[in-house]
């Protein structure tokens, strides 16, 4: 029972509600979940041409699953992608990329303000590979040219960052990679397609953490690579299958359900965060606040034309500190005081959600690296939920008002 193809030119909140594979034979309005590991095959003959890649068809789980495809396909329509290839966490689509694109010799360009586990897996486990990498400030777009060397694979930078909301001009690196013979590779996680599209800027790869934003609502683990349909099939796929890091045909489908509703979250809780953040500016506990959505951004005119005039959901904080133990002694106690919002490293949920980057998503880096990347002991991320605004401040000020 084929669905009808849907028509050209639809906009992005109609295509993260209809894009999927065909309808099963029931019939069914909500996209089916299909928990199996394996396919029976219709005979021998078949078989033996699907899983030699002559012909398509499901084979084994490790390969391809219909509710997996439902997510790939709705994800690459609404970032404007041929393809994607979901993974089972954003890490793991970030070392799917890695392995399939690169080997020894090869130079990697990537911003010291991206998330700690990004700069780790590049900047050290790769170079146990051969892979040489430089990090660069994310918003220097001269430090990413000055990078470039002759065996330079692959630009990747993370837009807004992960905690500091740096902004980097998307155009302007895809067109440095190519004259470089290099690939740009975009972490949309924040954005989400709801607010940015990359590859309409001229990026190559988007790459997601679907545990965020995508799924909305802190339940499951997932990641995906957006991409061209010949990168997704003759680089990802083979690496993919041998290596097994796949999305569960569970996780899929809860992500799936929930791009349904994101264009709306992203709506409603960027425009929280905005007020938040006016809010928290104001405050005399606050050094600064970190809001690609505030006039006081460095980036805030690109970020507005980046991201379709929203700031997103997601701003950080310094607390007025003079010196690095006062500033984390006053973070903790601040995170303390919580009874409301929670203490919570994920972020993208309907609850709004505060971290200590310093010791959690950037703990593991030396001190040199966290400096460098901005990270100070009194910095604070708020991942704005769906709360109402008077009870998210009253909660915050339990502990401000007491520093």
């Amino acid at each position: 029972m084929a669905q009808h193809p849907l028509p050209d030119g639809l906009h992005p909140d109609t295509l993260a509600v209809r894009t999927a594979t065909d309808r099963s034979q029931y019939g069914e309005n909500s996209e089916a979940l299909y928990l199996t590991s394996g396919f029976v095959q219709p005979n021998a003959e078949l078989s033996a041409r699907r899983f030699g890649g002559e012909e398509d068809g499901y084979t084994y789980g490790r390969t391809g699953n219909p509710t997996v495809t439902s997510f790939e396909q709705r994800l690459a329509a609404m970032e404007g992608t041929e393809a994607a290839m979901a993974t089972a966490s954003g890490m793991a689509a970030v070392m799917l990329m890695c392995f399939s694109l690169l080997r020894a010799g090869d130079h990697v360009i990537y911003s010291q303000s991206m998330f700690g586990s990004t700069m780790k897996l590049i900047g050290s486990e790769f170079a146990r590979f051969g892979v040489d990498s430089t990090s660069v400030p994310q918003t220097d777009v001269a430090a990413w040219r000055a990078a470039i060397r002759p065996n330079t694979r692959l630009l990747f930078a993370e837009t807004p960052t992960n905690p500091l909301t740096e902004v980097c001009d998307i155009a302007a690196l895809a067109d440095m990679a190519h004259d470089a013979g290099a690939l740009l590779c975009v972490d949309n996680c924040f954005a989400t397609p709801a607010l940015q599209r990359p590859v309409t800027l001229g990026a190559d790869i988007v790459m997601h953490s679907g545990t965020k934003f995508l799924d909305g609502q802190g339940r499951v683990m997932a990641g995906a690579l957006c991409a061209p349909e010949a990168m997704v099939r003759d680089k990802f796929l083979p690496v993919q299958k041998n290596s097994g890091m796949v999305l569960s045909p569970f996780n899929a489908w809860v992500v799936l359900k929930g791009l349904e509703t994101l264009g709306i979250r992203l709506k409603a809780q960027s425009e929280a965060a905005h007020t938040f953040a006016q809010w928290l500016e104001a405050h005399p506990a606050v050094a600064r606040v970190h809001y690609p959505g505030l006039p006081s951004h460095p980036q805030h005119a690109l970020a507005m034309r980046q991201m379709s005039g929203v700031g997103g959901a997601v701003l950080s904080f310094d607390v007025k500190a003079d010196s690095p133990e006062q500033a984390r002694a006053r973070a903790f106690h601040v995170l303390d005081s919580l009874r409301v919002l929670s203490l919570c490293t994920n972020l993208g949920d309907t609850k709004t959600l505060l971290a200590h980057p310093a010791s959690t998503s950037h703990g593991k880096l030396s001190e040199a690296q966290r400096q460098a990347a901005g990270i100070g002991q009194g910095l604070i991320r708020v991942a704005v939920g769906l709360e109402h605004l008077d009870d998210m401040k009253a909660d915050l000020l339990r502990g401000l008002d007491t520093l």
